[in-house]
């Protein structure tokens, strides 16, 4: 298989673009995505190939866009919306939560919704408290909704493919922080199947996993802890909604410990129903450690970048965190 090196942020663009000319049913909608080319210049070039009716400038109106994207992917065709920042999917949660997600379940299968929902998220941009959120955990909780979070240019092209062909709505998650990081990405058409998690390194003595940025800071500690005799292995969940839990509970089982990394606040998300999943599972009886999480702190994201950066886990406190589960 031939590859080329791109940008995450191309790798976006590369499957958006072969997507809309391999079927001429997909449309999409966002606020500035057209002329500008996205407020991050994901789509840049889009609406030169394919005209001002399939890539569409909208209003400032999530909600508007919102519904614009789940009533034309009800009625035949397959969209695509662009939230500019994650937070503001708040506006448009009557629509993606009520309609969108409700649809197929509620008319007996007879709609389906092929809608992908793309949401720049994360913090390190210095954007502050209302655009730096990681909401991705409210949208696992929603039934009828797939949630997928790449975290490099690879997975990036072949997970929003595999959400564009898909038939239900899927909310997918961009790191803001990865768009420039660059990776190597197959030249052929291909798609990765959503819901299957990537083992990205692997090891004996403890279960690390993650997804978004927190792939590469966990990697990092792999490396650093490999020096000292501690073989981690390293689990991007790529799709947090529906959950590989299968590989994750045959790593634990092959490990006896696990830490659980994400970006988002601590409390209430992925972390703790990653942990229960474990608990639940023939998993628990090979545990030699509790579980550990290490996520963002309970706050709002703040302006400042030495206080921005310190409620984020770094790759230091992933270090200490499996050391000290080691050491237990």
């Amino acid at each position: 298989m031939q590859m080329k090196e791109i940008t995450y942020k191309e790798a976006l663009r590369e499957a958006m673009v072969e997507e809309m000319r391999r079927d001429e049913d997909i449309i999409f909608l966002g606020e500035d995505i057209g002329v500008y080319g996205g407020g991050f210049g994901v789509s840049y070039g889009m609406i030169e190939e394919f005209g001002e009716e399939r890539v569409r400038d909208t209003p400032i109106s999530e909600a508007a866009i919102a519904g614009c994207a789940a009533g034309a992917a009800a009625t035949g065709l397959r969209t695509i919306m662009e939230i500019m920042f994650s937070d503001f999917i708040t506006i448009a949660m009557d629509v993606i939560v009520n309609q969108a997600a409700k649809m197929r379940y509620m008319f007996g299968g007879k709609v389906q919704v092929p809608m992908v929902v793309r949401c720049p998220g994360g913090s390190g941009t210095g954007a502050a408290a209302q655009h730096s959120q990681c909401l991705e955990a409210w949208m696992c909780h929603i039934p009828g909704l797939k949630v997928v979070a790449p975290s490099t240019p690879a997975d990036a092209k072949g997970l929003l493919k595999a959400a564009i062909r898909d038939n239900n709505p899927v909310i997918f998650y961009e790191n803001k922080l990865l768009y420039k990081t660059t990776g190597l990405v197959p030249t052929e058409d291909y798609v990765l199947e959503l819901g299957k998690a990537n083992i990205t390194k692997e090891g004996s003595d403890i279960t690390v996993v993650n997804y978004g940025r927190m792939l590469e800071r966990c990697e990092k500690a792999a490396e650093i802890l490999k020096a000292q005799g501690i073989d981690a292995e390293i689990i991007d969940l790529r799709t947090l909604y529906p959950m590989d839990k299968e590989t994750i509970i045959k790593s634990v089982c092959k490990t006896g410990r696990a830490l659980i990394v994400h970006e988002a606040s601590k409390t209430g998300g992925l972390g703790g129903e990653i942990s229960a999943s474990i608990v639940e599972s023939e998993a628990f009886d090979y545990l030699k450690a509790p579980i550990k999480r290490l996520a963002g702190k309970d706050v709002p994201i703040p302006y400042n970048p030495q206080l921005e950066k310190a409620v984020v886990p770094d790759t230091d406190e992933i270090v200490e965190e499996i050391k000290s589960l080691i050491n237990r």
